[in-house]
């Protein structure tokens, strides 16, 4: 898997639109591929209601962004950094109404995890296959705060998977190919 992947340090020359770092974890199971994702609570103020990837921002300027990814899982999902094998990272995405600058990165994880969602900001946890994301995949215009965005979605079990997440999912999907 490492070789259809990023280096971190590949990654983190690359650039995306954002004035703010954050991190995400790309938390995926083999056999079949598979990744977690968390739907976040419907009354949170950024973001809310939807499905993401764990991840937050930086702590500090100096906290390592694949410390921020793993630290943030371990909050959302109580998915401990010693069970996580990074094994690769993603390009950077923006996000363009709140203005982050996202950093995947890849960890691979064992099944059978027993997730503990954080009740403050996670409403559920889903695990979805890599098959079903691309069976889910279609290009759509949405209109989200007045303004039209043209993005990726990911429909699975009638949940939706869109903007920047579905353009991690997208460059995930892009790379993995040949394992899919």
């Amino acid at each position: 898997m490492r070789e259809y992947l990023l280096t971190p340090e590949e990654a983190a020359a690359l650039d995306a639109p954002g004035s703010k770092d954050a991190a995400v974890l790309v938390p995926l199971m083999r056999d079949p591929l598979t990744a977690v994702f968390t739907e976040r609570r419907a009354d949170l103020r950024r973001h809310a209601g939807e499905i993401s990837f764990p991840g937050g921002r930086q702590d500090h300027p100096d906290e390592d962004l694949r410390a921020t990814a793993l630290r943030e899982a371990e909050e959302e999902i109580g998915l401990s950094p010693a069970r996580v094998e990074l094994v690769g990272a993603l390009p950077p995405v923006g996000t363009f109404v709140t203005g982050y600058r996202i950093h995947p990165f890849v960890g691979l994880i064992e099944r059978g995890q027993a997730w503990r969602r954080q009740a403050t900001e996670v409403e559920q946890i889903f695990e979805f296959t890599l098959d079903e994301l691309v069976e889910g995949h279609e290009m759509r215009r949405l209109i989200r705060k007045g303004v039209p965005i043209k993005t990726p979605t990911y429909t699975v079990a009638g949940h939706l998977v869109w903007g920047a997440t579905a353009r991690i999912v997208q460059s995930l999907l892009e790379r993995l190919a040949p394992m899919i």
